[in-house]
C-alpha cells in the first residue's frame, strides 16, 4: 500500500486516515451499505465524545491534528468492534480480527465481480471465457505477489 500514490501520507494521521478508511469498508461489505456521517456522528455523541462534520472529515482525509483525540479514537474503536489499540497505536500492525475482515472483504469482493461478469458475460464461447478467467487469474495473482 506505500506504494499507492493515492494512499494518505505515512504521517499518525495519515496512518489513521487509512485505517478508519479500511473500517469503513469492512462496515460497508457487511451488507448495511455505506456509514453516513449522521450514523457515526450519533454514535459518537451516545458515547460522550461528538464528532463534528469538519473533524470526521480530517480525520479520513489524514489532513490535520485534530483527528488524534485519545477517547473519541477509543470510542470509534469500539463502534467498529476493533481492538482500541488498533486506532491508538499507529504502528502499522493489524491486529488478527481486523486481518481476518480484511481477507474477507477482499473474497466478498471478487465473488461479487465474479458473479458481475458471469452475467455480463453470457453468450461468450468457452474459449473466450478460458481465456478471461486466464487473464484475471494472472492480474489477481500479481496483485497478491505486491501485497
Amino acid at each position: 500500500m506505500a506504494d499507492d500514490p493515492a494512499a494518505p501520507s505515512e504521517t499518525p494521521q495519515g496512518k489513521l486516515a487509512r485505517k478508519i478508511s479500511l473500517l469503513l469498508d469492512l462496515y460497508e461489505s457487511g451488507g448495511t451499505g455505506p456509514l453516513s456521517y449522521k450514523e457515526i456522528s450519533e454514535a459518537m455523541a451516545n458515547r460522550g465524545t461528538p464528532l463534528s462534520r469538519s473533524r470526521w472529515a480530517y480525520m479520513k482525509s489524514g489532513d490535520s491534528s485534530l483527528a488524534m483525540d485519545r477517547q473519541l479514537l477509543q470510542n470509534l474503536a469500539e463502534f467498529f468492534g476493533v481492538d482500541r489499540r488498533y486506532l491508538l497505536d499507529d504502528s502499522a500492525d493489524v491486529p488478527g480480527l481486523v486481518e481476518a475482515q480484511l481477507e474477507l472483504l477482499k473474497s466478498m469482493r471478487a465473488a461479487r465481480v465474479r458473479n458481475f461478469a458471469a452475467r455480463q458475460l453470457e453468450g461468450l464461447s468457452p474459449e473466450t471465457l478460458a481465456r478471461l478467467r486466464e487473464v484475471i487469474d494472472k492480474h489477481a495473482a500479481s496483485d497478491d505477489e505486491d501485497s
